[in-house]
């Protein structure tokens, strides 16, 4: 295969950006420079883009520290998004954020081509896990916890069951298994609280483990599920 195809492919960006990336000799097969178009290419050869592997996989996932500050779209003409802040070596093709974290929440987010484990993990009959770390305005009482845990109305509508693991009197790790619009906030109104500060750490089997804000790194699959 041609390697301008081949990078292409790969979801490196369009033929012109390729040409531009060969061009600028970014790319290296077999730790040599390759900068022509029609360099033959096979999924045998080693090819790396900046120092990084560009391997011919059809989906892709990568998991982001998110930081404050941005919207979770694929595009927006106001606010910045967490495409934006992806770094140069991530392959965005048809890449799209799974799930939403609000503008002012940080945290684990997933991106990827995979519709099929899209549709999987946000399901709401498969009861998939999130972890947030809060901060709340007020301490969180016992009892407070009791009916966190329990469910609680948010606004005609009774959450699910949660758990709580106290970190502090005003900090707690809240798990929930589903994923309602502003939902962690809204249920912090429910016992006369506020939440101060909010953090995925857990989405599924994916953890944010040491990464920094704003860090991504590349799963897979096998990782998230």
């Amino acid at each position: 295969m041609r390697l301008d195809k081949y990078l292409t492919e790969c979801g490196l960006g369009s033929r012109s950006d390729v040409k531009k990336i060969l061009k600028n000799r970014e790319i290296k097969v077999n730790k040599k420079i390759e900068y022509t178009p029609k360099f033959n290419v096979s999924s045998d050869d080693e090819i790396l883009y900046k120092g990084k592997l560009i391997e011919y996989k059809v989906t892709r996932y990568y998991i982001m520290n998110k930081p404050a500050g941005y919207i979770t779209a694929t595009e927006d003409k106001k606010h910045k998004t967490v495409m934006e802040i992806l770094p140069d070596w991530v392959i965005k093709k048809k890449l799209f954020p799974v799930g939403r974290l609000d503008k002012d929440t940080e945290g684990l987010l997933l991106f990827t081509n995979d519709g099929p484990i899209s549709h999987e993990l946000l399901s709401p009959k498969k009861h998939v896990d999130k972890i947030y770390y809060v901060e709340a305005e007020k301490i969180i009482t016992d009892e407070s916890i009791k009916n966190l845990e329990k469910g609680v109305d948010i606004g005609g509508y009774t959450t699910k069951p949660s758990k709580c693991e106290r970190i502090d009197i005003d900090k707690i790790n809240l798990t929930i298994s589903e994923g309602r619009f502003h939902q962690v906030k809204k249920m912090f109104h429910s016992i006369d609280n506020s939440v101060i500060y909010l953090k995925r750490i857990k989405f599924a089997n994916l953890k944010l483990m040491d990464m920094k804000i704003g860090d991504v790194c590349e799963v897979n699959k096998e990782d998230i599920i």
